[in-house]
């Protein structure tokens, strides 16, 4: 079930064109702001990987709005794997969950795991729940560079490459989201 989130007019018309034209946007997440764009859509994916100067072998985050959005991921799962990630979604963990060749090579890059989360943002949920699908997120920046703070650092990084900027508020993390292995549970990459 989708939460009925307010959401701008302005920034449902960003995503609406960013979707339909092979767009790339930015938006505020936990503590940075994030690229965003269609993950089935292979161009806007080879954009915003250019834009970062990421290389696609790295694979990619999925952020849900809802556990629902990652439904077909997660029925292959066992019971307490899944009970596990209910557990900490929605919320910050991101989880390396086994993919099982249910998605494309530009997502997963050379793993045969996926990042995924269920954000429990406001403007996160309610970009995805306007897109009625989970979309990408990566940090907002160039490979190698600080993360994006605000909407200033986007624009000198990035200027025109991207879509625009959706507008909200940061979340209240110093640190990008907490990046956990479902299997082993090793930290990948702590948030505090």
């Amino acid at each position: 079930m989708q939460h009925k989130l307010s959401f701008s007019w302005r920034n449902q018309q960003l995503l609406s064109s960013s979707l339909n034209h092979h767009g790339v946007f930015a938006y505020p997440t936990e503590a940075v702001y994030g690229l965003g764009c269609d993950p089935w859509d292979e161009i806007a994916v080879a954009r915003l990987l250019s834009i970062k100067q990421r290389s696609w072998e790295k694979g990619l985050i999925l952020v849900a709005g809802h556990i629902d959005q990652l439904d077909f991921l997660l029925e292959s799962l066992s019971l307490d794997e899944q009970a596990k990630l209910k557990k900490s979604w929605p919320g910050p963990t991101t989880w390396l969950i086994p993919h099982q060749d249910r998605l494309p090579i530009w997502l997963t890059g050379k793993h045969d795991t996926i990042a995924v989360r269920v954000s429990a943002h406001p403007t996160v949920q309610a970009l995805c729940a306007a897109a009625k699908q989970p979309l990408i997120s990566t940090s907002a920046n160039v490979s190698g560079q600080p993360p994006a703070k605000n909407a200033l650092q986007i624009r000198k990084q990035f200027g025109a490459q991207i879509s625009g900027i959706i507008s909200g508020s940061l979340g209240g993390l110093a640190k990008p989201t907490e990046i956990k292995e479902l299997r082993s549970g090793k930290i990948i990459r702590a948030s505090i």
